[in-house]
């Protein structure tokens, strides 16, 4: 099939994904700007199959990339060019509805399973309600307490991918600054306002008694289920937040607790800075726990200034070991996922998934791996709430494509192809890489990891082009990674090692 996935984002790299996008405005026949973000996120299969029949972009002085703020230099007109030789091979049609959306979270309906995670995303009556009407399933609400927060400035920073965008993201931001009785007014206002979303309230106590009263009043004031936040990383004071997650006997008390006050669900949300999530989890569990939540973010350090020797984000000259999220934490998080998910004590339990999310493959490998509904923090952050048409669409159409029913039908088919154990691996063949000489441009980068990083099995040829020593290949695919033209593949055929060396 043809897809845009296998096209550099250098086309689009330009792009800055613009709130009331100029090249809309300009164009009065298509949504350019939808467009250009479906691509983005990896959704070009249900961007094509929005388009009309002919494209109108064929014979048009293409005013939308006049219009951009970057003139000239977004390739608007070729890729929707691109789009429709999508649109072209195609095998189904639009779905008709997002019915094979709809999930549960502990008996309770979710409209698809996309939840804002609890942060400065779903921090405020506005904001959540914002989202709800962008489409938005639910939202864990900014950790409610009831102890005094008083935040940093600034309190974040990143690590930037080579197109700009944010690949890893450190917070130092801690709970709701709002009070107890604030966010209740608030949790009223949205169950009444928004009835079929799901309010999660996150909570956090210093204590037994806070713990029950806070479940309690979230019950009482309209919140669907209740998630508490034993990982946050960033508490002032000992004892609370990721320090109790890292210590099951707490974690069983304070669950214990949390379920005296309320009948609602309870999702205990895991904190990453353990070996193992899975004596929290059992922990949780024997306290009384419907769920577990994973990933919080991890404890990190980055980002320290050559100059002034000072890390960031940089407060008057200090910063702190904070949290980090963003897309490269999701391989960690995917592990914790499926820890959980392996675990027969903990079968019955919902796993809400999160860390690293950005579009809806992403979710896909997190639904495949055992969650049951995802949470997302750091792409609302650095995309917005609009982010969630792409996440249905994208998601939506990959059902339809592969004949599932039901989104539920997803959870944990990928569990039997991963291992804790790579004893459990296949070694006796090797897979060879295979070179598409029409689209490599001799640039050598295959040759260059190769030889410094490799087995020495990849030479030029007098034309540029790779030539590869079967002798010397193992298959370990280094070069397919490197090659910045995408011009190697594996050959897909497992050949012994001594038939591969002879």
């Amino acid at each position: 099939m043809f897809s845009l996935r296998n096209i550099q984002r250098s086309d689009l790299l330009k792009c800055s994904l613009c709130a009331q996008a100029p090249c809309t405005a300009a164009c009065g026949k298509l949504d350019p700007a939808a467009l250009l973000r479906s691509v983005w996120f990896d959704n070009e299969r249900s961007a094509a199959v929005s388009l009309p029949d002919q494209n109108p972009c064929a014979d048009c002085p293409a005013p939308c990339q006049a219009a951009c703020v970057h003139a000239g230099q977004v390739p608007i007109r070729e890729l929707v060019g691109r789009l429709y030789g999508v649109k072209d091979a195609l095998e189904i049609p639009a779905p008709a509805d997002e019915s094979r959306l709809r999930t549960e979270l502990c008996g309770v309906p979710l409209e698809n399973p996309f939840l804002l995670s609890s942060s400065v995303v779903a921090s405020s009556y506005d904001m959540c309600a914002r989202a709800f009407e962008a489409g938005w399933a639910g939202a864990a609400f900014k950790t409610v307490c009831s102890f005094e927060i008083h935040e940093a400035s600034p309190r974040f920073s990143a690590i930037r991918g080579d197109n700009g965008s944010i690949m890893g993201f450190k917070n130092i931001e801690q709970l709701s600054d709002h009070s107890v009785e604030e966010n209740m007014e608030i949790f009223r206002r949205l169950k009444q306002n928004y009835p079929g979303k799901f309010i999660l309230a996150s909570i956090m106590g210093q204590n037994d008694a806070e713990w029950e009263r806070l479940a309690r009043l979230c019950e009482q004031n309209g919140a669907d289920g209740v998630e508490l936040n034993f990982s946050c990383p960033n508490m002032m004071e000992g004892g609370l937040g990721s320090d109790i997650g890292q210590v099951p006997e707490l974690v069983e008390r304070f669950t214990a607790a949390a379920r005296r006050g309320t009948r609602l669900p309870l999702l205990a949300k895991l904190t990453p800075n353990v070996a193992s999530m899975l004596p929290a989890a059992l922990a949780a569990k024997r306290g009384g726990a419907d769920g577990l939540a994973a990933i919080n973010t991890i404890k990190s350090v980055l980002n320290v200034n050559p100059h002034t020797y000072i890390s960031a984000p940089a407060v008057r000259g200090m910063s702190a070991v904070g949290g980090y999220s963003g897309n490269a934490v999701k391989p960690i998080a995917l592990r914790f996922i499926a820890e959980l998910a392996w675990a027969p004590e903990l079968a019955g339990m919902h796993i809400s998934g999160m860390g690293g999310v950005e579009n809806w493959s992403d979710a896909l490998e997190f639904l495949l791996l055992g969650a049951g509904s995802i949470q997302i923090t750091t792409a609302v952050m650095q995309y917005g709430y609009r982010i969630i048409d792409d996440l249905k669409a994208g998601l939506n159409y990959y059902l339809a494509e592969k004949g599932f029913a039901s989104v539920t039908e997803l959870r944990g088919l990928a569990l039997d192809s991963v291992s804790e154990s790579t004893d459990a691996l296949e070694r006796d063949t090797v897979v060879l890489p295979r070179f598409l000489r029409d689209r490599c441009v001799g640039c050598g980068r295959c040759v260059i990891s190769c030889a410094d990083g490799g087995h020495q099995a990849i030479r030029l040829g007098k034309d540029r082009k790779p030539l590869l020593d079967g002798k010397r290949c193992v298959g370990c695919h280094l070069c397919l990674l490197v090659c910045p033209e995408l011009a190697i593949r594996s050959s897909g055929r497992r050949i012994r090692k001594r038939d591969a060396s002879s």
